[in-house]
């Protein structure tokens, strides 16, 4: 609003000259000057009688206040006023306590006032702005933050590009790592393939040569037993003749004794016996091998359902429609129809063989020693289970209790392959030597794993090969 202007002037003329506010029960002294009456009240206390006004210093004899009830009601249309005046030019920026315009900022406050409040003790020693200056100061902060935040959303969505690239990356690094592994253990059973068939060359020529030997050890034997035979009867013959003729050219037949002296054959070579104990040596280091993974699992009867009926071993589980009598201890499944293996696993690697058959509603897999026993259970890695089922013909991966995830048509014999180190779950077709599915590295936690077998109907048993 310009200086000057009428409205200005009504709310200069309504302002107390003492307090600066619009006036509050406004009186009128002799001289003519107004005052709130709370404002001059206080400006003459004390004993003088006497008293001036604030304004012209006149000197008042009698404190006569008259009430001046026309400026009161003046006073009244200048606040409506300036309301009305402050709305139309901006809103509602208007002081709630003086009904003026808030035309200043206060910094120490951070607060906008109004050109009253500005002169009150409240703000009169504060650094005080004009509300369009701070606004426009403030403004310019506004927009540096502005541009700070905006280049760190762009940072981050640089990083959210990167780190999606990243991933993309390393799930190709993985694929390609799945696939060479593949590659690498085909390799390796062609490998060693090849080395059982060379092994089992070398150990059949091997056979050859013993055979060999023992014939022609057996054949020299019996050549010299057929000619010590004749000079036995021909020494026998000889000693039943008369001395005269027992006498004659028995020098010649004693040294024919002594070239008939028994000369032992030729026996198994040390060179040979070496072979032979190499082989049992890569025999023996090939046992120790294959018998470092493979676990010698049984299954748990405290732990097995009442429909289901273990062999005496625990080697092998069967359905049965009739329920057992059994004790309801806490370690049974009570509604699932599965049992757990005796074993438990917390580190290593470890393999075992399951055979399934033909069977059309079965489960095998591993599961967490706290898996749940009572009452129906989450068939999938959310409720502590990692298995493959076969249900009615359909045969599959238990990766959701929603969505298990389809395979091709199940073997007769399924080897699990357990790593606790690397928290993962391989099942293999151990007929074909083919892989079938594994639940990645970290799918399977911490903490003691044991063998878990699930049979849902007479038609299946289910055997832990030997």
């Amino acid at each position: 609003m310009a200086a000057g202007s009428p409205l200005q002037s009504l709310q200069e003329e309504a302002t107390c000259p003492v307090c600066l506010e619009y006036f509050t029960a406004p009186v009128t002294l002799q001289c003519g000057h107004n005052f709130c009456r709370a404002c001059i009240s206080q400006y003459w206390e004390g004993p003088d009688p006497a008293a001036s006004c604030p304004q012209c210093r006149e000197t008042v004899q009698q404190r006569s206040l008259r009430p001046n009830r026309q400026l009161a009601n003046v006073t009244e249309i200048a606040k409506r006023l300036s309301l009305q005046a402050a709305k139309g030019a901006g809103g509602d920026g208007v002081c709630g306590e003086h009904q003026e315009a808030l035309k200043l900022f206060c910094e120490e406050d951070q607060t906008p006032i109004c050109v009253i409040c500005r002169e009150s003790r409240a703000h009169r020693a504060h650094t005080v702005v004009p509300i369009q200056e701070a606004a426009q100061e403030y403004k310019e902060k506004i927009q540096d933050r502005l541009k700070t935040l905006r280049e760190e959303r762009e940072k981050l969505l640089e990083l959210k590009v990167t780190g999606e690239g990243k991933t993309q990356e390393c799930l190709r690094q993985t694929q390609r790592e799945r696939q060479k592994i593949v590659w690498e253990f085909q390799q390796l059973r062609q490998f060693l393939e090849e080395q059982e068939r060379l092994l089992l060359a070398r150990l059949e020529k091997l056979e050859e040569e013993i055979v060999r030997t023992q014939n022609d050890s057996v054949s020299e034997l019996s050549a010299q037993i057929s000619r010590l035979s004749e000079l036995m009867g021909e020494l026998e013959g000889k000693c039943q003749k008369p001395a005269s003729e027992f006498l004659q050219d028995v020098r010649s037949t004693l040294s024919r004794c002594e070239k008939g002296k028994f000369q032992p054959p030729e026996e198994i070579s040390p060179e040979l016996e070496g072979q032979v104990s190499g082989f049992s040596m890569k025999t023996v280091a090939l046992s120790e091998t294959l018998s470092k993974f493979k676990a010698n699992v049984t299954l748990d009867p405290d732990t097995a359902h009442p429909h289901l009926v273990l062999s005496e071993g625990g080697k092998s589980v069967r359905w049965e429609h009739t329920r057992q009598r059994l004790p309801n201890n806490p370690e049974r499944f009570d509604a699932e129809l599965c049992v757990l293996g005796c074993e438990g696993f917390t580190s290593g690697r470890h393999c075992w063989e399951v055979e399934v058959g033909d069977g059309l509603f079965w489960a095998v897999g591993v599961a967490r020693e706290s898996v749940r026993r009572k009452g129906w259970i989450s068939l999938s890695p959310e409720g502590g289970i990692w298995a493959v089922e076969k249900w009615d013909g359909q045969f599959q991966a238990l990766t959701s209790p929603e969505t298990p995830l389809t395979l091709s048509r199940a073997p007769r014999r399924i080897r699990v392959c357990l790593d606790c180190d690397r928290g993962q779950v391989t099942f293999i077709d151990a007929g074909a030597e083919a892989p079938i599915f594994t639940f990645p590295p970290g799918s399977v936690p911490g903490g003691r794993i044991r063998p878990w077998l699930g049979v849902w109907h007479h038609s299946s048993q289910l055997q832990l090969c030997p």
